[in-house]
């Protein structure tokens, strides 16, 4: 059997992954709160974890693998977001349910647009509110938390671990956190289980009174009603590290001292968009919807995320998504009618490798150049890519460039006499605008529509 080893961030090295039970694989992955569309950023876990869980049923086989990934859907952005979207005096918890219904489909549309499998759980937080009462009340008991003016509290000093997935102390967490400060709290680090709710607000009776849950509890209480006290895998963005991981370790643990949680823990890096951080006030910020209704085909998207490790950070540029739509064109047609073979071995060796998609596509390069088809396909559609129901985008028809192809050239060759380009720079404006890719050489003049051509902006140009 192929031998999968992945990087654990708390051991800080790669481990052999060795299922608890090989007849059932268990990965918990931290979902969205659900309150709008999903940035590219949140893309990120659920491409690298499809992976992973691709591999995994490869591996182990398809019935023995469980995937769980959970939506937040009790949260103060969701209470925000309703408040403002009716006003005082209307009905929040209704609009509450309107938005997290229509936010949690959108998520779904957009992560299947961009091939990912759905896992085979995908608990809502309100589904399991009961579990998460019982186990604030099992932590109070065997004293890990305490109530303090309608809240209650998990006691970080009584957990010796605390810190050991972020290799930080408590002190220098206090340091470096924006901690919320509260009289009725112990210690600075101390976080919320239980919050009262006001009677316009989401709530449900506890021991405590009315109030909802805190969102380090939530994950803890669905990962075991699901998964049991020990499972294999638990993924997520490196940003959720410290505190959400942190704090989901210490109830977990505390909660079930017979159970190990999570074996191996599994972070990826963040994205950029053209080098920089995402970020509004930079007008870099994009949703996967943006994309998508920009004509970036989903398998495109994919490629690229696919196309840096994990664990590096991934930098999203229209040049990169050029360059995949090319590459999946051409593979496309190579594999047109093939009946997929065998993945390759040095493609299965390098998921198997921490899950090292980047030198994967680079097998995948080497087995276009040599003509496999076959074993092109088989390698490819392992990773999520040339797969039917992913490859609508790529029929539609070549669009007719070879006009302005030779527009540009005869501009081109008189500017090179007269010394003005002007023609030429506006010939180039235009066909950049419209989302083609203009290769100028010795040779002669290339274009390429690339994903987010629309051809409407080429009109009137020969």
């Amino acid at each position: 059997m192929t031998t999968i080893k992945l990087y654990n961030t708390k051991a800080r090295a790669k481990q052999v992954l060795e299922p608890l039970d090989p007849k059932n694989v268990r990965m918990y992955v931290c979902g969205p709160t659900v309150y709008d569309r999903a940035h590219l950023g949140n893309a990120r876990p659920v491409i690298v974890f499809d992976v992973l869980y691709r591999l995994l049923r490869h591996v182990y086989g398809p019935d023995h693998v469980t995937y769980v990934r959970n939506f937040t859907d009790v949260d103060d952005k969701i209470n925000a977001r309703a408040i403002e979207n009716v006003g005082k005096g209307g009905d929040v918890n209704a609009e509450i349910a309107r938005i997290t219904g229509m936010t949690t489909q959108w998520f779904l549309d957009d992560m299947g647009a961009l091939g990912a499998l759905e896992p085979d759980a995908m608990p809502r937080a309100t589904q399991y509110i009961g579990q998460m009462i019982a186990m604030i009340e099992d932590l109070i008991a065997k004293g890990h938390a305490y109530e303090a003016e309608g809240h209650v509290l998990f006691a970080v000093e009584s957990y010796k671990d605390y810190g050991r997935l972020s290799g930080r102390s408590v002190d220098d967490m206090i340091a470096g956190a924006r901690v919320e400060v509260a009289p009725y709290k112990r210690n600075p680090m101390d976080f919320v289980l239980w919050k009262p709710s006001s009677d316009d607000l989401p709530g449900w009776d506890s021991p405590w009174g009315r109030g909802r849950p805190g969102w380090h509890i939530e994950c803890s209480a669905m990962s075991y009603e699901l998964l049991g006290e020990s499972f294999d895998i638990h993924g997520g963005g490196n940003d959720l590290m410290f505190p959400h991981h942190e704090n989901e370790i210490a109830q977990s643990c505390c909660a079930h001292p017979e159970g190990g949680f999570a074996q191996i823990w599994m972070h990826n890096e963040m994205l950029q968009v053209e080098g920089k951080k995402m970020s509004k006030s930079l007008g870099n910020f994009f949703t996967v919807h943006d994309l998508l209704e920009q004509d970036y085909p989903g398998e495109v998207i994919r490629f690229v995320f696919l196309s840096t490790h994990y664990r590096k950070p991934m930098d999203w540029t229209a040049e990169k998504a050029r360059e995949a739509e090319a590459t999946l064109r051409k593979w496309r047609t190579m594999t047109d009618g093939v009946e997929a073979g065998n993945v390759a071995a040095p493609v299965l060796q390098a998921l198997s490798d921490d899950l090292n998609t980047a030198g994967a596509v680079t097998e995948l390069h080497k087995l276009a150049a040599s003509g496999d088809a076959a074993t092109l396909k088989a390698s490819a559609e392992i990773m999520g890519l040339l797969s039917e129901a992913q490859g609508a985008w790529a029929a539609a028809p070549e669009v007719e460039l070879s006009g302005l192809e030779t527009l540009l050239s005869e501009a081109r060759e008189t500017a090179m006499q007269t010394k003005d380009f002007s023609e030429v720079d506006h010939l180039k404006a235009a066909l950049l605008d419209a989302g083609v890719e203009v290769r100028m050489s010795k040779d002669g003049v290339e274009l390429i529509p690339g994903a987010g051509f629309d051809p409407a902006k080429l009109e009137g140009l020969e």
